[in-house]
């Protein structure tokens, strides 16, 4: 077994294609392990906006394992601490929201990065490392393994995102629609047209320096025609909505056709 993995979702975004995903929000090692049988080519374990802890990624992290899904983990906020605890228990990508200049992500990926590239800590028994069994390896590989995704959401990071997309070590931009929208004035409406020419304005400046683009999707429809203008690292779902749906469409059922309501 190969201890160390081969991030091919990295290597997906780097050739320009297209790479399918999905939230963790359940804290779940059980859901964390159905979704990673499902196809997906990564998971995003949320520990921003999700209820869980250290100790549920690292179930959801031990599930996903024995799939050749790529585990990523949106941390709390932009901190070198909480960072290098994520990578060190095992993550092999780290989303950070609200970054809100050049500054701030230049600081997100040195946290990401063992020297002389960055700040992460050295460790020689962490589970990333196998415990220290395969820890020099893991020295070695890391910094090309890690993925590092950041969250567009606020008016600086769209203010400076032609600077944002420079910063060396950066592999996606990712737009969150929902706290942008709210940052520019118009919570709720993602579609209004200052949220829509923001978007445009990320979408310009990352592809023009060859940075994989994200996005959060509701429906295939939505997906679908984002995949056509360019992005590659989109979320198709989620644990959380994937049992609230199938509960409300089952319920639904039953009041249609036997409680005639």
């Amino acid at each position: 077994m190969e201890w160390v993995k081969t991030n091919h979702v990295k290597r997906a975004l780097r050739d320009g294609r297209p790479t399918a995903g999905a939230w963790l929000h359940l804290c779940s090692g059980i859901s964390a392990e159905i979704m990673s049988r499902a196809g997906f080519d990564w998971l995003l374990i949320d520990m921003e906006h999700g209820h869980g802890d250290y100790q549920t990624l690292l179930a959801q992290l031990q599930a996903i394992e024995g799939s050749p899904v790529i585990p990523v983990v949106r941390v709390q906020w932009n901190d070198a601490a909480v960072i290098k605890r994520v990578l060190d228990l095992g993550a092999y990508g780290v989303m950070v929201p609200w970054v809100g200049n050049r500054a701030e992500v230049e600081a997100a990926v040195r946290a990401s990065k063992y020297p002389p590239a960055g700040i992460r800590g050295i460790a020689g028994s962490h589970r990333a490392g196998g415990y220290g069994r395969q820890a020099a390896e893991y020295w070695k590989r890391a910094n090309d393994e890690i993925l590092v995704v950041i969250q567009i959401e606020t008016a600086g990071a769209v203010g400076d995102i032609e600077a944002i997309v420079q910063v060396p070590g950066v592999d996606v931009v990712f737009i969150g629609p929902a706290d942008l929208s709210t940052g520019l004035g118009h919570m709720g409406d993602p579609g209004h047209p200052v949220v829509q020419a923001a978007f445009e304005r990320i979408e310009t400046a990352a592809k023009a320096h060859g940075i994989a683009l994200g996005n959060i999707t509701r429906n295939w429809e939505q997906a679908r025609e984002l995949y056509k203008r360019g992005y590659q690292f989109l979320t198709l779902g989620s644990d959380t909505a994937l049992v609230v749906q199938g509960a409300n469409e089952l319920v639904a059922r039953f009041a249609k056709e036997v409680r005639g309501t």
